[in-house]
């Protein structure tokens, strides 16, 4: 239980900071996911596309770290160049 104005402030902007965050984060695993069940070269790399400006957006957001963005897009990138056409 919060004892000033400001602290009572800081939990309820500390909430929506979270919630957003989830969604954020839920996102990117979304589009990761998307990736990784890719059954074509051509469905890989349209999902990869798209996962690679997510996690970009993510990393913006400071809801993950850069270095961890470009971990899982050049991992993602190899999986996808991996697939047979």
């Amino acid at each position: 239980m919060p004892h000033h104005k400001s602290a009572a402030k800081r939990v309820i902007t500390n909430e929506k900071s979270r919630q957003r965050n989830v969604a954020l984060r839920s996102r990117m695993r979304l589009a990761i996911k998307t990736v990784r069940e890719a059954t074509t070269r051509a469905q890989a790399l349209s999902a990869y596309t798209q996962a690679a400006a997510v996690l970009d957006r993510t990393a913006a957001k400071g809801v993950i770290k850069k270095e961890t963005a470009s971990r899982h897009k050049g991992r993602l990138a190899k999986f996808a160049a991996s697939l047979s056409a």
